[in-house]
């Protein structure tokens, strides 16, 4: 079994939300990528990475912020 630690990107930062509801998000930390490098650290072979401002059509554009995370990392990455 292979188990992918997730990160859930609104607006730069990683959240997690509230039984699927766009409106209810708890934060976590706002430097992704010091969270992909732990998961890492921890051995992670892949990082599950979910934009959810382009899943919900609108909002920041996280494509910078999953660009920075590909290039600290060397594990791979399921965006």
């Amino acid at each position: 079994m292979l188990l992918l630690p997730a990160i859930d990107l609104k607006a730069g930062r990683c959240v997690r939300l509230l039984q699927g509801d766009f409106s209810e998000s708890t934060f976590y930390s706002s430097d992704p990528v010091e969270t992909a490098r732990g998961f890492q650290a921890d051995g992670a072979r892949w990082i599950h990475v979910v934009d959810l401002d382009a899943a919900e059509g609108r909002g920041a554009d996280n494509l910078p912020v999953i660009e920075r995370i590909r290039s600290a990392l060397s594990c791979r990455l399921q965006v």
